[in-house]
């Protein structure tokens, strides 16, 4: 099989190394891809949201299967536009890929089928947005934007001022552009986070195994939230009980939800929850697999990836066995210096090998270019640093000690993931 990933980060190298596994595959391409991913297969100078150059570049090199990976073009479609030419497509379609590009459409969704969150507000008007916080009195209070932001659109405000500044710069200032037009204002709810990714065909619902992302930039989960600074699998605060109590009022009732709705979700749905005092809570989906969640899941998965991307596509995920390692794995993402602000471009990375790897461990690139055989950081994170283990600390010992031996001027990573 030929097949093409489209997107350029850590987890679409994740998705391209689990690719190379399977013995079906025998090329592997990536639009655009990145300086890390050229080691694992062919980069094509192809916009990720290139709707139209990803269909006219899998039709001319007769790709067997086509991976969208990223948000923007599942929310723009590209899934629908393969299809439509006859290309096999992994990934929702835009009218199901909606359950991440628009967080007051998911809110409503899980209204009105009865699945736990939040309580909200939806507000179209800055005005009417600030009275109801006002008035409403509880802090901290969660702010939205409702449409895509790289993972940057929610605010959790501590005060009225936090929230007014939070509101005036989302809906006033357009810092997210149009996906500040409306915004969701939701109630603060507190427990341990828990992201799970699921494969379903719309009918049946595979969960993967669990994952914990740490949001903020710095150690003690201080500092401003970012994409996502390390992941641990699996999540130790998800026990069986939990996944079968969250199986029941969350995951099989959202895929319902979605095809009562004739939204149909074909693809990888993640569910980011929250173990409330009240139960499992979700706080957002995702239409596609999780960065850096991927790089934790997929390394723990044991059946051949490409099996289940088939499955999923034709519709018979029922029958498809999916096995997974008992290993644990952990990831430390290692950013540019002043992530997720300003940042430096272009400086040398040293300490990985000629395929940017390091011994006892796997790095997926995520911001890297590559120049006459060395790599260069080329983007907020650079490197997830991942390793898996008998046990979660020994996995996350062997991940650190990958860290200890990479380097580029102002690399800066948590040292606290998993703890």
């Amino acid at each position: 099989m030929k097949i093409l990933v489209i997107g350029g980060g850590g987890r679409e190298h994740a998705i391209i190394r689990k690719l190379k596994e399977s013995p079906k595959v025998t090329e592997i391409y990536c639009a655009p891809g990145n300086g890390g991913i050229s080691r694992d297969a062919v980069c094509v100078d192809i916009a990720a949201t290139d709707i139209d150059g990803v269909v006219k570049f899998s039709k001319e090199k007769k790709m067997d299967l086509v991976f969208v990976a990223p948000d923007d073009p599942l929310a723009a479609g590209m899934v629908d536009a393969l299809e439509e030419n006859g290309i096999r497509a992994f990934g929702p379609r835009s009218n199901a890929a909606i359950i991440e590009s628009s967080k007051v459409f998911s809110k409503n969704l899980m209204k009105r089928y009865h699945i736990p969150t939040a309580n909200y507000e939806v507000f179209s008007d800055s005005g009417k947005a600030l009275d109801y916080i006002r008035k409403n009195g509880q802090y901290p209070i969660v702010i939205k934007a409702d449409g895509l932001a790289l993972g940057k659109g929610v605010i959790i405000a501590a005060d009225f001022k936090e929230a007014e500044n939070a509101v005036k710069s989302i809906m006033e200032d357009k810092v997210f552009g149009a996906s500040g037009n409306q915004i969701v204002v939701e109630e603060f709810i507190m427990g341990p986070e828990v992201s799970v990714l699921a494969f379903t065909d719309g009918k049946c619902v595979k969960p993967m195994v669990s994952s914990k992302d740490h949001k903020r930039a710095l150690d003690n989960d201080k500092g401003l939230n970012t994409g996502g600074m390390g992941t641990v699998s699996p999540n130790p605060y998800y026990s069986e009980e939990i996944a079968k109590l969250c199986m029941d009022t969350i995951f099989l009732p959202t895929i319902q939800a979605m095809n009562a709705e004739g939204r149909m979700f074909k693809g990888c749905l993640y569910f980011g929850l929250m173990l409330t005092k009240d139960g499992p809570k979700v706080i957002e989906y995702n239409s596609r697999f999780g960065d850096p969640e991927a790089q934790v899941v997929l390394p723990r998965l044991k059946t051949d990836f490409v099996d289940i991307l088939n499955a999923v596509i034709d519709g018979r995920l029922e029958e498809q066995p999916i096995e997974w390692s008992s290993d644990a794995c952990a990831c430390v993402v290692m950013a540019s210096g002043g992530y997720p602000g300003k940042y430096a471009k272009g400086l040398e990375i040293t300490g990985l090998d000629e395929n940017g790897q390091v011994e006892g461990a796997t790095v997926y690139h995520a911001g890297t270019s590559c120049k006459d055989g060395a790599f260069y950081t080329n983007g907020g994170r650079v490197l997830g640093v991942t390793a898996l283990g008998k046990t979660l600390e020994k996995a996350l010992r062997k991940a650190y000690e990958a860290v200890d031996k990479i380097h580029f001027e102002g690399a800066h990573f948590r040292h606290d993931i998993g703890k």
